[in-house]
């Protein structure tokens, strides 16, 4: 039993690397795949079972930096993230008012944000 609760106690060091592969371009991309994943995220639509994974981790990935982000998680939140702020500030602010309802993200993370801004 020890073993058990020493295994449940430590924290994962990565998140799932199951869907590692999605190809963010082609989400981007597509106005009707990107509306899916954002209307998942926002509980406005059903989930694809990545989508119902981003969900369940995205707010852990926020508040800890993505420390458990793989490199291709992380590559991709970039791409994601110039791609909202740039050419879907419409959806930016969507997700913002769910994930980040009293700006701690946003500045915590504003130079990064600024940094992406006009480099679609």
């Amino acid at each position: 039993m020890a073993c058990v609760a020493v295994t449940w106690a430590r924290p994962e060091s990565t998140y799932t690397d199951k869907w590692d592969n999605i190809n963010v371009d082609e989400i981007l991309e597509s106005n009707r795949l990107l509306k899916g994943y954002v209307d998942c995220l926002l509980g406005k639509g059903r989930c694809t079972p990545d989508g119902k994974a981003l969900k369940e981790t995205l707010p852990d990935a926020l508040e800890h930096e993505c420390v458990k982000c793989t490199g291709k998680q992380k590559s991709g939140a970039d791409k994601v993230v110039r791609h909202l702020v740039n050419k879907r500030p419409d959806l930016w602010k969507e997700l913002a008012v769910k994930y980040d309802p009293d700006n701690i993200y946003q500045a915590r993370y504003k130079d990064k944000i600024d940094a992406v801004k006009g480099s679609a």
